[in-house]
């Protein structure tokens, strides 16, 4: 055996293979020397990046059409202190391009692929269109799988074609298309990507059903530690400038204290930080009580000095408790 030899290092990532964390995985990977791992949720991609089993782990943190990973964000809330260590090193953006996915049946069996119209209600009174159709017959299918956020981007498509077909959420797009794999009714369909029909043997029952054709998911990178974090950025990571950085922080407040949530954010005008998103999920404290997590332009220095050092040296005499989640280059310049 090769003395040289070293195990490659692995990067955790919501599974199984051919989700669409797995391809932005793939993406930012793909000149790297590493061993791609699939986990079966997103705590055990935390876990992993905790417990050093990985080096780096890969998250879906915000899609464009639905918003924020909730998920994610519980994970990073950490009620329970278990992912203290786990830092944000980089992000990476993929278009997301939803198909139905199933098995086909002959037209005598289904209904024509043309119809559907999405039923106007009180609170929708002209609902949207969607901006595909399928491809062969529907009519046969009973109950759709997919994650959650799935579901979300392709509305339109689903009160169109399949109004009142039962919906079950599963962990993954791909998890969904492993599902309908292994029906023998013909009567399911996963909402998934096209590599997962190939992956899976499935018919492609519609293509590009998501709601927006711009309709694209952020994933964030995991690490263990500052430390490993600034390693992340490179040697040439040089240079603070608001507009090329990102960084993410979490915090409370004291909630019977009038004005305290404006008092913390005042503290990011102050300093000239531009926040780009603002989320809250349950602290874990007490009923009621939130954390606050936020996301702004700019880049904390290990030195100790720059807007965003002097800002969180401020914000630590206006809140109950901060953390730092991490920096990293912003790819997409939002």
């Amino acid at each position: 055996m090769n003395k040289d030899w070293r195990p490659k290092p692995g990067i955790a990532f919501l599974g199984p293979p051919s989700t669409y964390t797995h391809q932005a995985a793939l993406e930012e990977f793909r000149d790297k020397d590493f061993a791609l791992e699939s986990r079966a949720c997103l705590e055990d991609v935390f876990s992993a990046v905790q417990n050093s089993s990985v080096k780096y782990g890969v998250v879906p943190f915000e899609n464009s059409t639905n918003g924020a990973v909730i998920y994610t964000l519980d994970l990073f809330a950490d009620q329970e202190k278990q992912y203290q260590d786990v830092y944000v090193c980089g992000e990476r953006y993929l278009d997301v391009h939803h198909c139905l996915l199933g098995h086909s049946v002959s037209p005598s069996q289904g209904h024509d692929p043309d119809a559907g119209d999405s039923t106007p209600t009180t609170h929708i009174p002209t609902p949207k269109r969607p901006t595909a159709q399928p491809l062969t017959n529907l009519g046969h299918i009973k109950r759709i799988y997919s994650h959650i956020q799935a579901f979300g981007q392709c509305e339109a498509f689903l009160s169109t074609y399949l109004k009142g077909v039962d919906r079950q959420e599963v962990s993954s797009t791909s998890k969904a298309a492993q599902i309908v794999s292994q029906d023998l009714t013909g009567t399911m369909a996963a909402i998934s990507s096209k590599i997962a029909a190939d992956v899976h043997s499935l018919d492609i029952l519609a293509r590009g059903i998501e709601d927006r054709n711009d309709n694209t998911t952020r994933f964030l990178i995991l690490c263990k530690g500052e430390k490993s974090m600034n390693h992340y950025h490179g040697p040439n990571a040089s240079g603070f400038e608001m507009e090329r950085w990102k960084t993410f922080i979490a915090f409370t407040i004291d909630h019977e204290s009038p004005g305290a949530l404006a008092d913390a954010l005042l503290v990011f005008k102050n300093h000239g930080l531009n926040l780009t998103s603002i989320d809250s999920r349950p602290s874990g404290v007490a009923s009621w009580h939130y954390i606050f997590m936020v996301e702004f332009g700019g880049r904390k220095d290990g030195n100790g000095s720059g807007s965003v050092n002097e800002a969180l040296g401020e914000l630590a005499g206006v809140v109950r408790y901060y953390r730092y989640y991490g920096s990293w280059r912003n790819t997409r310049g939002r």
